[in-house]
């Protein structure tokens, strides 16, 4: 896809891979709308933010509406990256920990898809990148609410490409391992360092794909780190 004058949708914008996104798409020459509950403060000309609470389809839909109304009809781009996770042991795991993981990571998803696809259609083009991460493609002890939320992107995002492939839209799933990004701030057992991945780097896989041909398809994408740090 041509990215200069597209419009792009960037959830989860105020800090990490969502602000380095945002940038990277500023440069390459897209306007960007920015959903996120927290001002990310870029100063752009053509960046908006909109205060956004993903978990919420009422918020979603007047952000849409507002994007919409700013933008155009033609948004072909969004990347729904918003998310969270908490730390716990499934027998100890506080039941509104539970359910803010699922409302965030996996209805936000579900939410700004539905709103973007029949535009895509209609127009036939779109490309909707979900950031999963590598706990949606294996267990870990301690995180298995988030990974299930990340296993639900994940199976979410295959069906979506199967059912939208033939309307022009692609969808693919990254799955990032450790980012050195503020995630870790709930996460007790990880201490970021700099052996992880930047958050530079998982935008710059997202450019990529966006930039890709028009007929070739990234359906999952998985990235880590060279050399992690042990213990």
């Amino acid at each position: 896809m041509e990215l200069k004058d597209k419009v792009a949708i960037v959830t989860g914008v105020s800090k990490g891979i969502g602000y380095a996104t945002v940038m990277s798409l500023l440069k390459a020459g897209c306007k960007v709308a920015g959903w996120s509950r927290s001002d990310a403060g870029i100063d752009d000309p053509n960046f908006k933010f909109y205060p956004t609470d993903v978990r919420d389809f009422d918020s979603v839909n007047t952000s849409y509406q507002a994007t919409v109304e700013d933008f155009g009809q033609g948004i072909p781009i969004l990347v729904n990256n918003a998310g969270l996770g908490y730390e716990g042991y499934l027998e100890d795991l506080d039941h509104k920990h539970w359910h803010e993981m699922f409302e965030t990571n996996v209805d936000g998803v579900f939410y700004c898809s539905q709103l973007v696809i029949p535009r895509m259609k209609a127009n036939d083009e779109g490309h909707i990148i979900n950031v999963s991460s590598i706990a949606g493609t294996t267990g870990i002890p301690g995180m298995a609410a988030y990974c299930a939320t990340k296993h639900a992107v994940r199976g979410l995002s295959h069906s979506m490409y199967k059912e939208l492939r033939n309307n022009g839209i692609k969808v693919t799933c990254i799955y990032p391992g450790s980012v050195n990004t503020h995630f870790f701030d709930a996460i007790d057992s990880v201490t970021t360092n700099d052996s992880m991945m930047r958050p530079e780097d998982i935008a710059d896989t997202i450019l990529h794909c966006l930039q890709s041909h028009p007929n070739y398809h990234h359906v999952d994408i998985e990235v880590r780190p060279l050399k992690p740090r042990k213990g």
